[in-house]
């Protein structure tokens, strides 16, 4: 049996730009996509603590020591700049290796830089 648990979470990153007039997607910070172990078209879900909007949208490699987290196309709809979001990422895995699996939890401080 194979299920899909957490493989990703980037927790409490916070909004800093919205392009409407974009092909689509979130734009992530390098470093926070390394740290978080994420990958450039990658399926997230995308939680807005500030409005309760939940959406799902692929991953734009972000210059990196930026702290970008940009909101691209349609989902610039579903925050505001400064909107504070989760953003996971889940793995489809057999069942007895999903009970092991260790996710990689990244917890970004106020200007989404990487907490040493």
């Amino acid at each position: 049996m194979y299920i899909q648990v957490l493989k990703s979470k980037i927790h409490r990153a916070k909004v800093t730009q919205a392009e409407l007039n974009y092909v689509g997607s979130i734009t992530i910070d390098k470093d926070l996509m390394e740290a978080a172990n994420l990958i450039e078209g990658e399926k997230v879900q995308i939680v807005n603590n500030n409005n309760g909007e939940r959406f799902e949208t692929y991953v734009i490699v972000g210059e990196r020591g930026t702290g970008i987290i940009c909101l691209n196309g349609a989902a610039a709809r579903r925050v505001q700049v400064g909107d504070i979001i989760i953003i996971i990422a889940y793995a489809l895995m057999d069942f007895n290796e999903a009970k092991v699996f260790k996710p990689q939890l990244v917890f970004p401080d106020e200007n989404n830089k990487l907490v040493k």
